[in-house]
């Protein structure tokens, strides 16, 4: 298994958000978490980035636990975040906000194959290299943060909500990027409200409630379930 998560607790303060969940990805598969706010997907993913510590459990990437390390060592053992929000840098360049993701790379022939890896991805930001992050279209900025992302070279990608904010036919464009990066080998751990949507491009599901998994499985069987339906496809 390539990335595994075993009894993790997260707290703030005295409020437990995540209670003890238990969840794993495979090399080349597409994972999504569902659920309501404050279901505690987010804080998942930032305990299996090092943003935040765990209050008990484990993570384990290729076998290692990596739940004690940094953040930056993390990304470069090969887990790569891009955060609810996109969170770039407005006044800089598209060039310099995808540079930000290299920035453990000291071969120039390793930096320059990078770019190359994420125009290939995303042509539109070869185009638009030289421009400024903020003056970007909702969708262009969602591609700069998986490019920078991509930047890393990672095995694992973390992606928290990338549809948020996006009209429909730009949401369309990055369920098509996430199915490519799938089958270029990554694999993904995908936290979004559309869960329609998240379901259709996951391999396994974990619908989350209150910080506790609630169901999981394959997605086609929980597409199929009675519950799912109700509470997170309109029925």
């Amino acid at each position: 298994m390539l990335l595994e998560v075993e009894n993790l607790r997260v707290h703030y303060d005295k409020v437990e958000a995540v209670k003890g969940i238990s969840l794993s990805v495979e090399e080349g598969n597409i994972s999504t978490l569902i659920g309501a706010n404050g279901a505690g997907k987010t804080s998942i993913l930032k305990a299996i980035s090092g943003l935040i510590k765990l209050s008990a459990g484990e993570v384990r990437f290729e076998g290692k636990r990596i739940d004690h390390m940094a953040a930056h060592d993390i990304v470069g053992m090969g887990i790569a975040h891009v955060p609810e929000g996109r969170r770039l840098f407005g006044l800089m360049t598209v060039q310099h906000n995808l540079r930000l993701g290299a920035y453990l790379q000291k071969d120039k022939k390793q930096l320059e194959e990078s770019f190359e890896h994420v125009y290939r991805h995303f042509p539109i930001l070869k185009e638009r290299e030289n421009q400024l992050a903020k003056t970007l279209s909702g969708g262009q900025q969602q591609m700069v943060a998986m490019g920078r992302a991509l930047m890393a070279r990672p095995k694992v990608i973390l992606m928290d909500e990338p549809s948020l904010g996006l009209a429909p036919i730009m949401v369309s464009e990055i369920a098509k990027i996430i199915e490519s990066l799938k089958q270029a080998g990554l694999s993904v751990v995908l936290v979004e409200q559309n869960a329609s949507l998240a379901l259709k491009l996951a391999d396994r599901g974990y619908v989350l409630e209150t910080g506790t998994i609630a169901l999981e499985g394959k997605s086609e069987d929980l597409i199929g379930n009675d519950y799912v339906k109700q509470a997170y496809l309109g029925g």
